[in-house]
């Protein structure tokens, strides 16, 4: 049974059209990836692009022992990443405000998958895809969770055994 190790919440003001996480070892840098997914990972890092009308965000990093549950929630999409994690200590980094340390306690370093799930403010847009430049169609969605922000994004961790 998995067990919830960590979690903690954090404010992001997205900037150009990315924000994501970076383990602190790690330089942050450009990223080579396929930009036809809303996430973007090279080894220690996760980018998430986002519409250009997103300012502000709040995100939830939850730390599991194992494959979380699925939560039940109206998410406007969700990815999966695989990625290393040499120090195993992570930062938010935004191209603006550079890196902002997170709390959130992870079993030590070394390979991990990665849950993205998020849910736009329907009150707040239109938003536009940075995929396809497209309007995105937005269902009404009443989640406390984002208290008013543009993008509520749960960021669910846990430990895998290298491939």
């Amino acid at each position: 049974m998995s067990r919830l190790l960590d979690a903690c919440d954090a404010r992001v003001s997205p900037s150009y059209g990315v924000f994501g996480l970076h383990d602190t070892a790690v330089d942050t840098y450009g990223l080579d990836a396929d930009s036809t997914k809303w996430l973007l990972s090279a080894p220690g890092l996760v980018y998430m692009q986002v519409p250009s009308q997103v300012i502000r965000a709040a995100v939830r990093l939850e730390s599991w022992s194992t494959l979380p549950p699925e939560e039940d929630a109206q998410w406007s999409g969700r990815e999966e990443a695989r990625i290393r994690l040499p120090g195993g200590a992570l930062a938010i980094h935004t191209v603006d405000g550079g890196r902002q340390e997170v709390p959130l306690m992870l079993p030590s370093p070394g390979q991990y998958l990665m849950r993205w799930q998020w849910m736009f403010n329907s009150d707040g847009g239109p938003f536009t895809s940075p995929l396809s430049w497209r309007t995105l169609e937005v269902p009404p969605v009443r989640d406390d969770r984002l208290n008013g922000r543009d993008l509520y994004c749960l960021v669910q961790i846990w430990r895998t055994s290298a491939e």
